[in-house]
């Protein structure tokens, strides 16, 4: 008697934003154009350590001076990664599920999404608030006291939500250190610079994300489904 072979399991694509569906830190890229230039002095604390970063971006976006004018025509610049339109439609083909993770500015994804016909996708990110006199603060409703990354959106305690089943394969995209604690939660990394290191360094199963072109390519290979589902690694 021979066996079927199970099917794969679902997958579920937790991805990053910043460097990652767009190829700058669209958060920075605001900071430096129309935050005050302390700005800058908080950026070194969180990197000498004596921030996290969810501290260090609520003090930078509290910095901020824009009209809601000028917000939109900046975010109408950021050109989105060549092939992330194909890759998205390709994974609903499949049945499978994706979802923006990030620990940046929910307006600007969700502004950068829409313009290319993605507004669907669920975004899970730091929330901006224009306040009466211009300036702005965040808001983290994605965020976790027991975030052990300290970032204002705790990517693990959202992937943990949307996975629900143990059947579902969470698979993150990502390229920087927002990512770390997540790529240990995961059944797959997709990596890019920063988080293809770290990969790298701590021995976590990985694929080199060089396009999403390739990711599109991926995703529609049966062989990779054969070689992706060997074992449980949980």
């Amino acid at each position: 008697m021979s066996l079927t072979p199970a099917s794969p399991p679902s997958c579920l694509f937790l991805c990053d934003f910043d460097g990652t569906i767009v190829a700058q830190n669209a958060s920075m890229s605001l900071l430096q154009r129309f935050a005050l230039p302390e700005w800058r002095a908080v950026e070194k604390e969180w990197h000498a350590g004596h921030l996290t970063a969810r501290a260090a971006m609520q003090q930078q976006v509290s910095l901020m001076r824009m009209s809601a004018d000028a917000l939109e025509q900046f975010v109408d610049q950021v050109p989105i990664e060549p092939g992330f339109v194909d890759f998205v439609q390709s994974v609903a083909k499949q049945g499978w599920a994706l979802c923006v993770v990030s620990d940046g500015l929910d307006v600007v994804i969700q502004r950068v999404l829409q313009r290319h016909g993605l507004a669907h996708l669920p975004v899970f990110a730091n929330q901006l608030h224009r306040l009466s006199d211009g300036c702005y603060q965040l808001n983290f409703p994605h965020g976790s006291s027991t975030c052990r990354s300290g970032s204002g959106t705790c990517k693990c305690a959202v992937a943990a939500r949307q996975q629900g089943s143990s059947a579902v394969r969470p698979i993150l995209i990502g390229d920087g250190c927002s990512d770390y604690c997540l790529a240990h939660e995961v059944y797959e990394v997709w990596a890019k610079d920063h988080l293809l290191s770290y990969c790298q360094e701590k021995g976590l199963p990985h694929w080199t994300l060089s396009s999403f072109a390739a990711a599109d390519a991926r995703v529609q290979d049966p062989q990779w489904l054969q070689r992706a589902w060997p074992v449980n690694r949980f």
